[in-house]
């Protein structure tokens, strides 16, 4: 294991189902391109480009890869560096964390380090304090239960579709009511308030995984009809415009 006090690391990883992990470091996790989804503490989170997650060392977590990343993160020695406030935060990036994570990638854990290069990652540490400060918004509770984690899995399936709470209900062999008191109870929402975050997530995928794709199909893919209804939905969830988050984007193509 790296002696260093920070190194980077800038790879390729391929598709992954759930894995559990812990981390012996602080780690600014970042995909510059492609998109994972994280879950800790009973809540799931998507990483697109535009996020970024800021872990405590030591902090348990569960990482799936959909469609393969191209990872530019960094690595702390929780000795040296001041622990995260939070064991975890996934916070919205900048282009100052962009450039910050660009220019710490040339030194992974094998390569000699510069006070210069120490300074990188010093200042990195304290972006990521500060951004943490202000996590991101974007993410669903896990289910507790086992009919309301199937519910989610069958929702999430059928995004682009028509499904309906009745039918939902009828699918898992449980009452309308009863189903909605489990909901309320375990994530504190109405089913349709969580499949509107759930449609809101998967776009921000969408969007994340192919830069060409247009705004109405992203709307049209995750079950909305209405361009103003999609955007306004995008809008409430994640403070920005569906074109916005898009932009925001563009650090992800850095070469």
């Amino acid at each position: 294991m790296s002696q260093l006090p920070a190194y980077a690391v800038h790879a390729a990883f391929p598709p992954e189902a759930c894995k559990s992990i812990q981390f012996d470091r602080h780690y600014f996790l970042y995909a510059e391109r492609g998109t994972m989804r994280l879950e800790a503490d009973g809540r799931v989170w998507s990483l697109p480009p535009a996020r970024a997650a800021w872990i405590a060392a030591d902090a348990p977590i569960t990482i799936s890869i959909p469609t393969g990343i191209t990872a530019a993160s960094a690595l702390f020695d929780p000795t040296q560096f001041t622990a995260p406030k939070a064991s975890l935060s996934v916070i919205d990036m900048n282009d100052l964390a962009r450039a910050l994570i660009k220019a710490c990638r040339p030194y992974g854990p094998d390569k000699p380090q510069s006070p210069y290069a120490t300074s990188l990652f010093q200042t990195l540490a304290h972006l990521a304090d500060d951004l943490a400060e202000r996590p991101s918004a974007t993410w669903l509770p896990l289910g507790q239960s086992a009919v309301v984690q199937r519910a989610l899995q069958v929702t999430e399936a059928q995004l682009d579709g028509d499904l309906d709470f009745d039918t939902l209900a009828k699918t898992l062999a449980i009452s309308p009511r009863a189903l909605a008191r489990k909901f309320a109870a375990e994530l504190g929402l109405t089913w349709r308030a969580a499949q509107r975050r759930m449609r809101i997530i998967r776009a921000m995928e969408l969007l994340a995984e192919d830069r060409d794709l247009q705004v109405t199909q992203a709307a049209l893919d995750v079950g909305y009809t209405s361009l103003s209804a999609f955007n306004a939905a995008f809008r409430d969830q994640t403070c920005q415009t569906p074109s916005a988050f898009r932009a925001s984007l563009s650090g992800g193509d850095t070469a």
